[in-house]
């Protein structure tokens, strides 16, 4: 480590590494960028000068000045990586899905805990500004008893991308283990281990050479006699999309628009830097809600303003302070063995109890 920082090495310079991981690396006041292994190019030196970029993880995996290997290769090979990386002396972060199998989750979580290593799965979307908003409103109780959390991830696209993530046969592949995994692991944060999961996956564009999943319901009940329902679909054309509706005893709340986060960095747009992060006013949800004193209020939230880069320093001050990591491995199995639950509840029409 240098000057108390975390010195960090990426594997693969694709977009996951480009709009999310490498502008928060570069943007924490906690870690340096020090390595990207691209097999093909040196892409990464022309927009990072000063970083080394090696051919292959041996390679990173010997430096010994890296501390933290940030991994966003395609989803199969996330287990390979991340357990030869801890295996190596470093601490990782993982895309997610943190793996393709509960199997191989959990064998990462007995290698963090004999390595000793900090592992944690990327899921900034605990940072959304929608998210975090919801969050807020059901913690303190604005809307009473829930009784219906309802989570939408959209888009519309009716053509296929030919990327791994549209890729049959490839593990791993398809909506559920993309989108899906932000959307059950914000279940997680918000509700726990559900008592029971219901869901219908589907191909509904039919396209020729595509017969992924781009389509699927989730619902998780919970003991408590709320329940969650997971939404994503490639064909959802209206705007603006949906994002939440939450219902409660005493009132509700609905937002609509994704968070502004990811068009940001894509535009070149840091943390820190004039508007990173706030939901421009014309996107705030509506609550509809009773107040103490019988109040009755129908009005906009400001969304709370988001925060991706926390992530980041959450998973230094980890490494470099012992601070509890935000994103537990033992999370990152939990949702992968809820996704390998949907696709059972799925294929078998039935609800699956825990």
């Amino acid at each position: 480590m240098s000057q108390n920082k975390v010195n960090v090495g990426v594997i693969g310079f694709g977009m996951s590494a480009q709009t999310f991981h490498c502008p928060l690396i570069v943007s924490s006041p906690y870690m340096n960028l020090t390595a990207v292994v691209e097999r093909r190019s040196t892409k990464s030196q022309s927009v990072y000068p000063g970083i080394t970029t090696v051919k292959s993880t041996d390679e990173l995996f010997a430096m010994q000045n890296v501390d933290l290997v940030v991994i966003t290769t395609p989803n199969d090979s996330h287990f390979a990586l991340a357990k030869e990386a801890m295996e190596s002396g470093k601490n990782v972060v993982v895309e997610k899905p943190f793996t393709v199998t509960s199997q191989e989750a959990e064998a990462l979580v007995q290698v963090a805990k004999a390595t000793g290593k900090v592992c944690s799965v990327y899921q900034n979307r605990r940072w959304d500004g929608d998210f975090l908003t919801v969050k807020k409103l059901i913690e303190e109780g604005h809307l009473g008893r829930l009784v219906e959390f309802e989570s939408h991830f959209d888009r519309f696209r009716n053509f296929s991308k030919k990327g791994w993530r549209e890729q049959e046969g490839q593990a791993g592949s398809g909506m559920l283990y993309d989108l899906g995994a932000h959307l059950i692991d914000q279940a997680i944060t918000l509700f726990g281990v559900p008592k029971s999961i219901y869901a219908t996956i589907s191909n509904q564009r039919q396209l020729e050479g595509n017969n992924v999943d781009d389509d699927f319901t989730i619902i998780l009940g919970y003991k408590e006699g709320h329940k969650a329902v997971l939404r994503s679909s490639m064909l959802a054309r209206q705007t603006p999309v949906l994002r939440f509706s939450l219902r409660g005893m005493q009132g509700s709340y609905v937002k609509h628009h994704l968070d502004v986060q990811e068009d940001q960095l894509k535009a070149g747009v840091l943390p820190g830097q004039a508007g990173y992060g706030i939901d421009p006013a014309s996107h705030w949800g509506t609550l509809n809600t009773d107040l103490a004193g019988g109040v009755h209020v129908v009005g906009q939230v400001e969304t709370v303003q988001g925060d991706y880069l926390a992530f980041y320093n959450n998973v230094a001050e980890a490494i470099l302070h012992g601070k509890p990591l935000a994103v537990q491995p033992e999370q990152g199995l939990l949702c992968i063995r809820l996704i390998e639950l949907a696709q059972q509840s799925s294929d078998e029409h039935r609800t699956i109890f825990f």
